[in-house]
């Protein structure tokens, strides 16, 4: 029966990739026991978004097969990558950038990282954002302190599940920071290869606004998988959303998609919906794909300054849902964009 099963599950395709589990390698393991089928579907990454789809139309091929009475599906999971990993031990790079302060950047590279992690993935985040960093603070690190191992190179501090490393832990808090693009380069590189992120399948980086040094030195120094932009839905907003998107391209950085911050308010007292920024502004930005929409809520910020991000303190919170769903397009977006370069022979 076993020959019978495998040949069903060619019929299966995963909904991003189209092509079947087969021959994308998904399928780890077939038992059966006399009716009982038990099939490990390893996925392209923890934060699947379409696991339960997957799950379902596993279970209808089987139950096709003659013989089987009852199918349970068990997952496991990989991330993938082509060719050289975008640094040692490290899989994927993603940019998360935006066009102008003031959009909520930092709050959404947070929460796409601790999502991450909490749906089993290993992530780093790295504070770019040198000028203003903010991520140890929302991590609840503020008075922890980068220190460096045996081989000298720093050891990120981990919270949540992610390990991270800001400015903010190696300068005295409220001191402005001085610096021209010489030592922006010098220390973005220190903090990309000088640092010990052991095994990665996802660094995160939260991008200062704009469009200047620290930007080009990531672009120049690591094999970048992708951008994302994070915007309101404002014009002010998308007018330095669409000149931040316009850099990626000329860096030949893949926007993997955008996420519309502040999207639109919910009264806690009337359930009212109030679109204080407009809404849907994003849809502007072109052709680009939408991960997901995310509502102005008073407990985001409250568990950002309370140093336990939304999608870990108040999971079941709308705007955490959104990020949670953020987190999970951006990473199917991650392994279609990863899988689709490679030909099918490698993927048998």
């Amino acid at each position: 029966m076993r020959e019978a099963v495998l040949g069903a599950l060619r019929t299966v395709n995963d909904p991003e990739l189209h092509r079947d589990l087969v021959s994308l390698g998904m399928i780890e393991r077939i038992d059966v026991d006399g009716g009982s089928v038990t099939v490990k579907v390893n996925l392209t990454t923890p934060a699947c978004p379409m696991k339960a789809t997957i799950e379902r139309d596993v279970r209808e091929a089987v139950m096709t097969v003659p013989g089987a009475e009852s199918v349970s599906v068990e997952f496991g999971a990989q991330v993938r990558v082509t060719g050289t990993p975008a640094m040692p031990g490290v899989k994927h790079v993603l940019l998360i950038g935006s066009g102008k302060g003031g959009v909520g950047k930092s709050s959404v590279a947070v929460n796409i990282a601790c999502a991450l992690a909490n749906s089993g993935a290993a992530v780093g985040l790295l504070d770019a954002d040198v000028y203003g960093p903010s991520v140890a603070h929302m991590l609840g690190q503020s008075e922890a302190k980068l220190v460096g191992n045996a081989e000298r190179k720093m050891l990120p501090i981990q919270a949540h599940g992610v390990r991270f490393i800001s400015m903010a832990n190696l300068s005295p808090a409220g001191q402005a920071l001085i610096w021209r693009g010489p030592m922006l380069h010098s220390a973005i590189k220190q903090f990309l290869s000088d640092a010990a992120w052991g095994e990665l399948d996802y660094l995160i980086v939260d991008l200062p606004p704009g469009t200047g040094d620290v930007q080009l030195s990531i672009t120049q120094s690591v094999q970048v998988t992708g951008a994302v932009i994070v915007t309101t839905p404002q014009d002010v907003a998308l007018i330095d959303a669409a000149r931040a998107i316009d850099m990626f391209r000329k860096a030949n950085v893949p926007l993997l998609g955008v996420v519309e911050n502040m999207s639109y308010f919910v009264a806690p007292d009337t359930g009212a919906v109030y679109d204080i920024f407009g809404r849907g502004g994003s849809r502007k930005l072109g052709s680009h794909q939408l991960l997901g929409e995310v509502p102005l809520d008073t407990e985001v910020r409250r568990d950002a300054d309370a140093g336990t991000p939304a999608v870990i303190a108040h999971p079941d919170n709308p705007a955490a849902r959104a990020l949670i769903q953020i987190a999970e397009n951006l990473a199917g977006r991650v392994s279609v964009q990863t899988l689709s370069e490679l030909p099918m022979a490698q993927l048998a």
